[in-house]
């Protein structure tokens, strides 16, 4: 039945959003004002619908939860226990993306494909979106995009644009998305998937190494001209074939105008 396939679960996926929202104060105010819950209600009974062939009807389910919370969820998406949608304006799961357990997305998330619209019929029923596996978070503006996986317990940081396979445990940013944070045992909780530390960007840290170079260059050089005026000073001789009077005149090369 509908209601022992779909609808048992909804108190765990109520429980998961009072664990991680502070804002929930009690089961009936999830129930009554939360789209997150409203859009897994509709999501099931058009889920249910679409397994069972009645794709029509299944969209049209869809399409109503949609129009009521402003969160699109293909009814063809698997969605596992416990996922909360915070906010959730603007986000789109798309129709093979695929959610684990205790998976938290932020508004304007897309789970998304990158594959071309034409010949659309050959890329019917093929994986065309990402999937997320146990205890993901996704922030705010978020672009995971194509058949890629991000891993178990990963974070992918708002407005970051991920396109390849994302490892377990990780913390990625930028676009592309790239690992700021390497993975750790911890699952603690990161609101927004962004680190609670100060971690800066990877083209912030690769511009603070190239700075570190230039600077340790220019003490060498200055050291090096240090020992010159030494030299000098002492009246010691220069290195044969250094001096500019020492260069042969027919060696000495002017440029052409």
């Amino acid at each position: 039945m509908l209601g022992r396939m779909h609808f048992k679960n909804f108190r765990d996926d109520i429980d998961g959003m009072i664990a991680r929202d502070p804002a929930a104060r009690s089961r009936l105010e999830v129930v009554l004002t939360y789209p997150g819950f409203h859009v897994l209600v509709f999501y099931r009974a058009a889920n249910w619908l679409f397994r069972r062939r009645w794709r029509l009807l299944a969209r049209i389910v869809s399409h109503l939860g949609r129009m009521l919370t402003g969160i699109d969820i293909h009814p063809g998406a698997t969605i596992g226990r416990r996922l909360f949608i915070d906010h959730g304006t603007g986000l789109v799961i798309g129709e093979t993306a695929e959610i684990g357990d205790d998976v938290t997305l932020y508004q304007g998330v897309t789970l998304g494909g990158v594959a071309p619209s034409v010949d659309s019929a050959a890329q019917i029923d093929r994986k065309r979106h990402p999937t997320l596996r146990n205890n993901v978070i996704v922030g705010s503006g978020a672009q995971v995009l194509g058949p890629i996986t991000v891993g178990e317990g990963a974070r992918v940081g708002a407005n970051a644009v991920a396109v390849a396979d994302v490892p377990a445990g990780v913390t990625v940013v930028g676009i592309p998305a790239k690992v700021i944070v390497p993975r750790k045992a911890s699952q603690e909780f990161r609101a927004y998937g962004m680190p609670t530390d100060d971690i800066a960007d990877p083209i912030t840290r690769a511009i603070d190494g190239l700075l570190d170079q230039v600077s340790r260059l220019k003490a060498r050089v200055e050291q090096l001209e240090g020992e010159a005026a030494h030299r000098a000073g002492n009246g010691e001789a220069e290195t044969p074939g250094t001096s500019p009077a020492s260069i042969n005149p027919e060696d000495r090369h002017t440029p052409d105008c």
